[in-house]
């Protein structure tokens, strides 16, 4: 059995940071989207879908890291609802970051729109063009959103209540990856 590390693998952490970043950025440009009807509306669109792409890419190779690289372990005195409920959100936060790019780009294709990534790559539709079906996965996407962001409030709010209220090395292990001695 190998000796537990203290820290995230560097590409779990630039990985971790970089989604962060990008996973934001898309809840506050689908606000921005969903409340707008200017010609504003189109530039955050063709922002959005290909952001949403990259991060359906970058949460695939993010699971890959993630199971094939040590983690840290929970501080031992953590209570078992805490550590069941830690173990939980993570599970959220990787299946709508999976899911919310598969239903955005399911919900473009039930539009019978195209996914452009840029002026000259087009992915192909994974759903037929249908009225319906585009309805509901609008309302699936805009649900998730709602949820995606209560969600990493609470990681936001778990990490915090870590750092500053048990001072223990649970925020450290993905902020710098090295203990404070």
């Amino acid at each position: 059995m190998s000796t537990p590390v203290k820290h995230f693998a560097p590409l779990a952490r630039l990985l971790h940071w970089l989604m962060a970043l990008m996973v934001i950025a898309m809840l506050f440009i689908g606000a921005g989207m969903v409340a707008s009807v200017s010609e504003r509306h189109q530039w955050l669109l063709n922002l959005h879908k290909p952001l949403g792409i990259a991060i359906l890419l970058l949460v695939i190779v993010r699971i890959i890291v993630r199971v094939t690289t040590q983690t840290p372990p929970l501080p031992a005195d953590l209570s078992a609802v805490q550590a069941l409920a830690a173990k939980l959100s993570h599970y959220v936060l990787y299946a709508l970051m999976l899911a919310m790019p598969l239903i955005g780009w399911a919900m473009i294709s039930a539009a019978g729109d195209p996914v452009m990534l840029g002026s000259s790559v087009r992915l192909p539709s994974i759903v037929s063009a249908n009225p319906d079906t585009f309805a509901l996965l609008r309302k699936a996407h805009a649900y998730l959103a709602y949820l995606f962001f209560l969600t990493i409030l609470a990681h936001l709010a778990a990490a915090l209540f870590h750092g500053w209220v048990r001072r223990d090395e649970v925020l450290d292990s993905m902020l710098r990856g090295k203990s404070r001695d």
